[in-house]
């Protein structure tokens, strides 16, 4: 009898959560929903990291290697879910297998639409910054060359004499940002650093410039349900005003 009853009691308990969580998810959907949420773990793979002793580079490199070998297994969460996955950061610095077992893991998930997977390895917003400016000077001046070349473009002895031309010429924010390694992605709403840091650590500075800030206290592993809803909620609040500020900018 005594069983019965808490089992009653026990139903009771997790039908009332169900209906509190139904609730929460309309008065959420209610208002705008966030399309980008990026997270600073506890432990990042920046650029930095390829500054250790060789044996602890190798090992990251392995257990990279493994994880992302993982992801392209056809059972994998990111093919069950239908996510395409995007490695962002200079590649160029990872060791070749691992390399090339990211550029099979954006392949094999190329054709997925359900939602947008970013890593990013070998990266450091400054970095990125730099590529993209240098990728941006260098397209700029092949851009003159072969017009010059041609005899329809700029005389590059006589570049900048005229303003009019000097003006067409320079790099523009629209050129950088569409060098930048994160230009697959929207800019970042909400930006999530765990175990209650406050700084960015080099990560998205040209992208989070209007985006919330969320710090739980908890690590990387305990990060749950209700965290992504108060992070969720702190975006619906602010969203006015960031918006406000980025139009103003």
């Amino acid at each position: 009898m005594e069983k019965s009853g808490g089992n009653r009691a026990n139903q009771m308990f997790w039908s009332i959560v169900s209906f509190l969580r139904r609730c929460l998810f309309l008065v959420i959907s209610a208002c705008p929903i966030p399309h980008h949420i990026v997270f600073i773990m506890d432990g990042n793979r920046s650029i930095d990291n390829f500054k250790r002793q060789p044996e602890e580079v190798q090992f990251l490199m392995d257990l990279m290697h493994e994880k992302i070998e993982g992801l392209i297994k056809e059972e994998s969460i990111v093919n069950r879910y239908g996510v395409k996955v995007h490695f962002i950061g200079n590649l160029k610095l990872l060791s070749e297998p691992v390399r090339l077992a990211a550029v099979r893991a954006m392949v094999a998930t190329a054709n997925n639409s359900r939602g947008v997977l970013s890593i990013c390895v070998a990266y450091t917003s400054t970095d990125e910054i730099v590529h993209a400016v240098q990728e941006s000077c260098e397209e700029k001046w092949n851009e003159i060359s072969i017009l010059n070349a041609s005899g329809a473009g700029y005389d590059l002895d006589k570049f900048g004499e005229n303003e009019n031309e000097e003006r067409e010429s320079v790099v523009k924010l629209t050129d950088i940002e569409r060098h930048m390694y994160m230009a697959v992605a929207h800019d970042p709403d909400i930006l999530i650093r765990t175990s209650g840091e406050t700084r960015l650590s080099n990560f998205l500075l040209w992208q989070s410039a209007y985006c919330c800030l969320y710090s739980p206290s908890v690590l990387w592993p305990e990060i749950g349900f209700r965290h992504f809803v108060w992070a969720i909620l702190n975006f619906q609040c602010n969203r006015l005003y960031l918006e406000r500020k980025k139009k103003q900018s």
